[in-house]
């Protein structure tokens, strides 16, 4: 045992030697000067917020302060990296997965209860009888009505745990007493294809709203239907498309692309590249293909536009998209509460970057509409800025340009008059839909046999009841002269009638009746068909 006493320093030894031997085979890229500043810099957070916390002279709650902070850093990465506070965390994911768990009804809090607008196409509402109209006043007993309701507190009692059951009370007009209806909770699908449908005998269209888990499988049941009803051309509309998973627009992009072609490339901070391609897949390869895009559409749109007019598939119509190139990762923060992260810029086919310069700060970068106005882009296609250091070629030979959104192969200017944009976002942000809601808590018998063929054939918009809608929105008292817009406020209300009678489809079909881009494509069309 003596003898062995006398080897432990040339054991010991031993094994240093070998711990730095690994340790020199390690790529550790920190020192440990490195890591402690690290540290000490997490520290001097926590020990700011536990200083406020104990000694600040008010109460104060430090979850803000954090969330703040948070918000601080993000601000000085890129105007993409965003925080997403646990109150906003389970909305923001029901978007993106595209479904929540509930009982399917879309519904306004209208003065002191919960208005039912229209059930849910397949929800558990349409199923057991919910009507536009109704009035939702008592969930499994709980009161849900009166001053102190608020859309969040309604949301908790009408979504749940899948499979659960409530049990509602609901008054309807014209009924002697209120009604009992019991329905499971089930997956409501959030639809990102707004609509679909055929524009004439060979040319279909297909509106995708944005990005989500069920994009794919929404729009490829679009695209089955339409080819059954003899669609040869099609019109992908994504414009006011803000993007969304990556991974759902590569799949809608198989199904134009052939085999093995590139549709994205993707490079992190290491500029370690990923390349994304086409498969095998695909039922539109040998289709006709239009791409509707605006200033609104946004990263996963870009990412299509851009791949198609890169591979010289189809034509891309509009204006300048928005110009959003980084990739975002979302990270959980541990308290319910997430991180959406840039870790990664994508570039198209060619090898452009869309991203538009962001040195200047977010409220530049968030200002660029009113820019890209006083430089008369919107107008013009000539006023379009381009470098031509940034300048690629296509296979075929067309010049594309990166720098900064997805410049259009046929550009189509915008209707910049007060008249029109203050109709258009009348329409569109959800001011003329609450108005209709109130016409049709008053007029809803008047609706209640018409199918809808019926009222898009037939049903027409009154003067008197564009003349009420004046006056509600007050647009007299601000100047806004509608004169020359008077067919289409009325198309408008028409749409909204027709979005809370027979939904999405319906709106965006009879809005459309005198859509400039549409009515360019079939013009394109009638022009391919004559020569």
């Amino acid at each position: 045992m003596g003898d062995s006493k006398k080897y432990i320093p040339l054991y010991i030894g031993i094994a240093i030697a070998v711990g730095v031997f690994i340790g020199s085979k390690l790529n550790f890229q920190d020192n440990n000067e490195k890591i402690f500043a690290t540290n000490s810099k997490k520290d001097k957070l926590n020990r700011l917020i536990d200083y406020i916390d104990y000694e600040y002279v008010d109460q104060v709650n430090t979850d803000s302060i954090v969330d703040v902070t948070v918000n601080g850093i993000l601000e000085n990465l890129d105007p993409h990296s965003v925080y997403i506070p646990v109150s906003q965390y389970e909305d923001n994911a029901d978007d993106m997965r595209g479904n929540f768990v509930g009982i399917g009804v879309s519904f306004y809090v209208y003065k002191d209860s919960i208005a039912v607008i229209r059930a849910i196409e397949g929800g558990s509402a349409e199923k057991v009888g919910i009507k536009g109209g109704d009035r939702i006043l008592f969930a499994n007993g709980k009161k849900l009505f009166g001053d102190t309701i608020n859309r969040d507190s309604i949301s908790k009692f009408l979504k749940g745990e899948i499979g659960s059951k409530v049990d509602l009370k609901v008054f309807r007009k014209g009924e002697d007493k209120l009604l009992d209806f019991k329905i499971k909770r089930k997956r409501i699908p959030i639809i990102s294809v707004d609509a679909s449908y055929m524009l004439n005998s060979q040319v279909g269209y297909i509106k995708i709203n944005r990005f989500s888990e069920s994009t794919y499988t929404e729009f490829k049941e679009a695209l089955d239907d339409l080819q059954n009803e003899g669609m040869k051309t099609l019109v992908l509309d994504l414009r006011d498309n803000p993007g969304g998973y990556i991974s759902s627009a590569e799949r809608v992009l198989d199904e134009f692309l052939e085999d093995d072609k590139l549709l994205l490339i993707t490079k992190n901070k290491a500029g370690d590249e990923e390349k994304s391609y086409a498969t095998r897949k695909g039922d539109f390869e040998k289709g006709k293909l239009y791409v509707l895009i605006n200033e609104n559409s946004a990263s996963a749109s870009e990412i299509v536009a851009g791949a198609l007019q890169d591979n010289d598939k189809g034509t891309i119509i509009g204006r300048r998209s928005f110009g959003k190139g980084l990739v975002q990762r979302e990270m959980a923060l541990g308290d319910g509460s997430a991180v959406r992260l840039t870790i990664a810029r994508y570039y198209t086919p060619t090898g452009r970057s869309i991203q538009r310069p962001y040195g200047e700060g977010n409220s530049s970068y968030y200002s660029d509409y009113e820019k890209r106005y006083r430089d008369g882009e919107l107008l013009h296609a000539d006023s379009i800025k381009v470098a031509d250091s940034l300048r690629y070629v296509t296979p075929k030979g067309k010049i594309v340009y990166g720098g900064g959104g997805i410049i259009p192969d046929v550009f189509i200017p915008k209707d910049t008059s007060i008249e029109n944009e203050t109709l258009d976002y009348v329409s569109r942000n959800g001011f003329m839909s609450y108005f209709i809601f109130e016409y049709l808590d008053q007029h809803r018998a008047q609706f209640e046999d018409m199918s809808y063929a019926n009222f898009k054939e037939n049903y027409q918009v009154s003067e008197a009841l564009a003349q009420e809608f004046i006056s509600y929105s007050r647009l007299q008292e601000a100047q806004i002269d509608l004169t020359n817009y008077n067919g289409a406020l009325k198309m408008a209300l028409k749409a909204n009638l027709a979005q809370q009678l027979y939904g999405p489809n319906a709106y965006e079909f009879i809005l459309n009746g005198n859509d400039v881009m549409l009515q360019k494509v079939l013009e394109l069309e009638q022009k391919a068909g004559s020569n």
